[in-house]
């Protein structure tokens, strides 16, 4: 069995291997990245698109895809209440009665 003293060195070992497979893990995913950039740069030259044709922001990070709890800015209007609707979730029962009298959608776009 080993004593104590033996045991912490072997941990201060171990932890040393940890930071420097760590640094490794850092310098690889350095590597990647560049690369895939210098990939995703050339196909963009290739192309002749621009980052706003990806419609990304440049220097934002692209949306991590939830959308929850976020603001949707209106898209249907009923002009004679003002109530409005962001064309998420269930339709309103404005929007439910006024397409079952003939009228369509679009008529509420804003």
């Amino acid at each position: 069995m080993s004593n104590y003293q033996e045991l912490l060195a072997q941990k201060a070992a171990l932890e040393k291997q940890a930071a420097d497979l760590e640094k490794q893990l850092q310098e690889a995913r350095r590597a990647e990245r560049s690369s895939v950039i210098n990939q995703i740069k050339s196909m963009l030259a290739e192309h002749g698109l621009t980052v706003a044709d990806l419609g990304i922001k440049p220097g934002k990070p692209a949306a991590s895809g939830s959308t929850a709890g976020k603001k949707v800015a209106p898209k249907y209007r009923n002009q004679a209440t003002g109530e409005t609707w962001t064309g998420r979730g269930l339709q309103p029962k404005w929007i439910q009665a006024a397409i079952a009298s003939g009228k369509k959608l679009e008529d509420f776009a804003i």
